[in-house]
This record gives structure tokens, sequence and C-alpha cells, in this order.
């Protein structure tokens, strides 16, 4: 069965969508694609909460699409001192043609806070050898910036953007056991592609995490590989007692997982019976969706076409 076909668009819940998406055009040089006020009953259906209003900002970077989406009635705000050891958190990386022009560009930005505790980080060839800096921005939300190194870059990062960022490399998520969530995640579609045992100094700096030592494993379809997702074990007890964010809290970021139609969505749906938050969902325009967590608790949006 072809089930997942791609990584389609990674969702952020945030408290002002328009605020937020001004950031994300200045600081990163993302293109606003579209924008509405959705009072549709199916959202409110897919998000588990009677009568919500969703506005929804689309933003793009090279191939890659986001989208923003404030709910009405709100819900938390992203909590405060949330490491990668914790199971809420997420972060998507944002590829740079240069780490110091786009750190400069940032740093004309107002609101955003770091995560990294002494700037870039060249992380040693066992751990991938790029130079990554990890960071929030204005609402919480963790991202990174990753440039790779100069006789390294892939074929997909060869080529130059006016604002020096180049798209969506993947998503990575904090989890507390990679073989259960690669299980999971293979039952969907995804296939482990390659891994890393990352540790060190540059490490601990980059995740401001005290001795982190992390397994990762990124995951992709057969077909579309960018952006992938990457799983985050980071060894050593995760944090279990922040609560999973409801589907309007801003910690509640999706992952957009395109299928090839009605049948696998379904079936994908019954495979996963357990994980099934709500759904499958109608939309007035064709698409049919269905929000699945996974064994840690994140967000995952099935999408089938219309």
């Amino acid at each position: 069965m072809n089930a997942v076909q791609r990584l389609s668009r990674i969702i952020l819940t945030c408290s002002e969508p328009d605020r937020l998406a001004d950031f994300y055009e200045a600081a990163f040089g993302f293109v606003r694609t579209d924008g509405t006020a959705i009072a549709e009953p199916s959202f409110a259906k897919l998000l588990d909460i009677p009568g919500a209003i969703v506005r929804v900002i689309a933003l793009q970077l090279g191939d890659q699409k986001i989208e923003l989406i404030g709910v009405q009635p709100p819900g938390r705000s992203y909590p405060r001192a949330i490491t990668g050891r914790s199971r809420i958190f997420q972060h998507f990386a944002i590829v740079v043609s240069d780490m110091a022009t786009a750190c400069a560009r940032l740093s004309a930005r107002a609101g955003w806070k770091t995560i990294s505790t002494d700037g870039p980080q060249l992380l040693p060839v066992s751990s991938g050898g790029v130079t990554a800096f990890k960071f929030r921005d204005p609402e919480g939300h963790p991202l990174e910036l990753i440039a790779f190194p100069r006789d390294a870059i892939p074929a997909r990062w060869q080529h130059s953007s006016a604002t020096g960022c180049l798209g969506i490399d993947h998503s990575a998520i904090s989890i507390a056991d990679t073989e259960r969530s690669v299980r999971f995640y293979e039952r969907l579609g995804l296939r482990r592609v390659s891994g890393s045992l990352n540790s060190g100094p540059e490490q601990d700096k980059l995740d401001d995490v005290a001795g982190a030592v992390v397994e990762v494993t990124p995951l992709a379809p057969p077909r579309f590989s960018t952006p992938h997702v990457e799983l985050l074990c980071y060894r050593g007890d995760i944090d279990r007692e922040s609560a999973l964010p409801g589907t309007n809290d801003v910690a509640a970021t999706w992952l957009v997982l395109a299928v090839g139609n009605n049948q696998i969505l379904e079936t994908l749906c019954a495979e996963s019976h357990d994980a099934v938050l709500s759904g499958p969902v109608q939309f007035k325009h064709g698409a049919r969706r269905a929000m699945l967590r996974d064994p840690d608790g994140h967000l995952l949006c099935l999408e089938a076409p219309r």
C-alpha cells in the first residue's frame, strides 16, 4: 500500500497568526500565499473543539510550506522552560546558505529568544557536520537554522536565495523510545533513512541541555524526502510531567501527512485506531482529514486529496 506520500506542511498554532506571519516574512523571507478565517464545522470536528473558528495563514519558503493557525476559543500559551528532553518539544529546521548572514537578519527582528547558549555550533562529523542554531519565535515555538559544510551541501540545497534562507529540511520531535516510534511511523509508510548518536560540548550548547546524548533517527516517505521527520531520543529520563497540548494550545504543532486517497486514509486510521484523535472528517473543499497522536503525543494530520 502506498501510504503516506510526503510531509505536506507544518502547522503552528499561535495566538496572533497575522503578527507571527510578519515575523516569519521579515526574519526568513517566507512568502504569504493565503489568509482566511474558517468557521467550517469540519474543522471544529477535526480539532475536537465544538464551534471552533480558525484563522489560517499559509506561508511558503522555497518549495516547503507552513501554516499559522489561530483558534477561537484559544488555548494555553507555549509553556516556559521546555527543553529537548520534553515530549512536547518539536521544531523545524530552516536551511541557510550562510549562517552569519541568517543570524544577522534574525537579530534585526524583535521578540525571539535564543535556545543555544553560545551562538551557532559547528557539530562534529559524527553528528552531521552542520552548523546549527536553535531559538524560539515570538510565541515560543522552537526553530533551528542549519548550514551544511560547503563541500557537502546536498543537491537539493545547492541554490541561492535573496534572503539566504532556502527552505525547510525537517521537523524534529522529541520521543521516549526510538524503536516504538519507528514502528508507529513505519506503519504509516515512513522509513528509517539513517541515524546518529549526537553528544559533546557542541550539542550541549546547541540544545541548552547539560550532558546531552541524543539518538537522531531521520524518517521519510519513499519518494519525497524533504522535508522529513527526525526523531530525537535523549538518553536519560525524558520529561513526562508537562501535560500534552490541546489542539488549540500554542504548543500544538501538526505534521500534515499527505496520503494517496480516501481508502488509504481509512485503512491507516483503522490500523492505528488507538492513535486516532478525530476523524476522518470531510471538508467542504473536498479534502478528508484525520487527526492522530503518535506514541509521545505529537499531532499528525492525515490528509487525502479532494
